[in-house]
């Protein structure tokens, strides 16, 4: 029989019956715009609580009363600067060994010489004054070490179940530092860079018992170094520590004071707060409100609706960051975007237990509301990386037919349609 072909008639329209393809493109394109608007989001929201936090205090030392907002504006806008930079910047540069190894080393280096030629402020020698203002080395070494992990990570990760490859080279990195970090002391900072490498180190493969012995050991060296309190400070410094954290008002006039005041601050803000500008803990009664504590501030001024809508604003900035990393384009802008997210995360959950009570205060800032010019323009750098990691994602390609155009593009030049079929007469 001769062989015909027989056209359907286009009366109906079906949809075409095609197998889907695993192929993938990159596509290059704007930033991930949720992602931008929660960063400014915040950063507006902070500078606004960070200025009625510090107006008090500026003002007890004989300062104007915008002078800590003013700066932290003037710093936030140099940040944004930053961030739209860094955002137009390609991050495959930062995966090169030269830059990424220079990442971890030029941090590194400033850690010792913060122990050297570093300033003193509340028995911590942790800043290194440039004349114009101070920052702290540990602030670029969480940039540092998420981009150097990032780097080994992808490098080696059809290697990351063997301890060779994915447990030593990232524990000797993570141990320097953490030693680094320990002689200043800065406790907060060890805390926060040793979860970021945990994080990546799982994500990138490492096996679950791996994990389980890294973890053996990070509890090993937190005994180690509460027995090093001990011998150095006293075994009565360290309990006072404990029962301070057990009992905030066990010693209201004392020991307890920050803490204490800061869940009186807390506690006042009720449903809806006092209302912006109207809190009383802010007049010199609230040590450190415009750094560590200014969330206790948020919590009085703007009640439990305000403080849930910062939680919210953090949650979704996490949230949107780890779906720009799931549509990275490879491995490492996938680990960068994770590392650098997941810093401003955890920063902020831990900020946020310290002021709450749920942990012991080990000084930890909250990102885009705690006072601080180099913490903050660091912060907004990262956060452009991300954008950038945003513009470069995978997408599936479309569905293509033999002449290798697509169904759509084929209907449209009145070409034969998906659902053209030979059938025998």
């Amino acid at each position: 029989m001769p062989e015909a072909t027989v056209k359907k008639t286009n009366t109906v329209k079906k949809k075409p019956v095609t197998k889907r393809r695993k192929r993938e493109r990159t596509i290059k394109g704007d930033c991930d715009y949720v992602f931008l608007l929660t960063v400014f989001s915040l950063l507006v929201i902070g500078i606004i609580m960070m200025f009625s936090a510090s107006y008090a205090w500026a003002i007890s030392e004989g300062k104007e009363g915008s002078y800590y907002a003013s700066r932290q504006a003037m710093f936030a806008a140099g940040g944004l600067i930053l961030m739209y930079i860094f955002s137009k910047i390609d991050y495959q540069i930062y995966k090169t060994p030269a830059i990424a190894i220079s990442a971890y080393i030029i941090p590194l280096f400033f850690l010792i010489l913060v122990l050297i030629i570093g300033t003193t402020d509340g028995g911590a020698q942790r800043w290194i004054n440039l004349g114009v203002f101070q920052f702290q080395p540990s602030e670029l070494m969480k940039i540092g070490i998420v981009i150097m992990y990032s780097y080994l990570i992808e490098r080696n990760y059809d290697r990351m179940n063997t301890v060779k490859y994915g447990i030593l080279p990232y524990m000797a990195l993570l141990g320097i530092v953490a030693v680094l970090l320990m002689m200043q002391p800065h406790l907060s900072a060890t805390i926060i860079i040793s979860f970021l490498c945990i994080v990546l180190m799982f994500i990138g493969g490492t096996k679950i018992w791996h994990m389980i012995v890294v973890g053996l050991v990070g509890v090993a060296g937190i005994v180690g170094m509460v027995l090093y309190k001990l011998l150095v400070e006293g075994y009565g410094y360290f309990m006072v520590r404990i029962k301070v954290w057990l009992d905030p008002f066990s010693d209201i006039q004392g020991d307890s004071w920050q803490s204490a005041q800061s869940l009186i601050a807390i506690g006042s803000g009720g449903f809806f707060g006092l209302g912006l500008g109207e809190s009383r803990q802010k007049y010199l009664y609230l040590p450190e409100s415009k750094n560590d504590f200014v969330f206790s501030i948020v919590c009085e001024e703007l009640g439990f609706v305000g403080a849930l809508t910062v939680i919210l604003l953090f949650v979704l900035l996490v949230f949107r960051g780890i779906y720009i990393a799931k549509r990275a384009q490879d491995k490492f802008g996938m680990l960068v975007a994770v590392g650098l997210t997941m810093h401003i995360g955890i920063q902020a959950l831990l900020n946020i237990a310290v002021v709450s009570g749920f942990i012991m205060n080990t000084g930890i800032s909250l990102p885009f509301f705690s006072y601080g010019g180099t913490a903050l323009l660091l912060q907004l750098s990262e956060m452009g990386i991300v954008l950038n990691i945003s513009r470069k994602r995978y997408r599936p390609e479309p569905n293509k037919n033999k002449s290798g155009k697509t169904s759509s593009e084929n209907n449209s030049k009145g070409g034969k349609p998906d659902d053209y079929v030979k059938m025998d007469a």
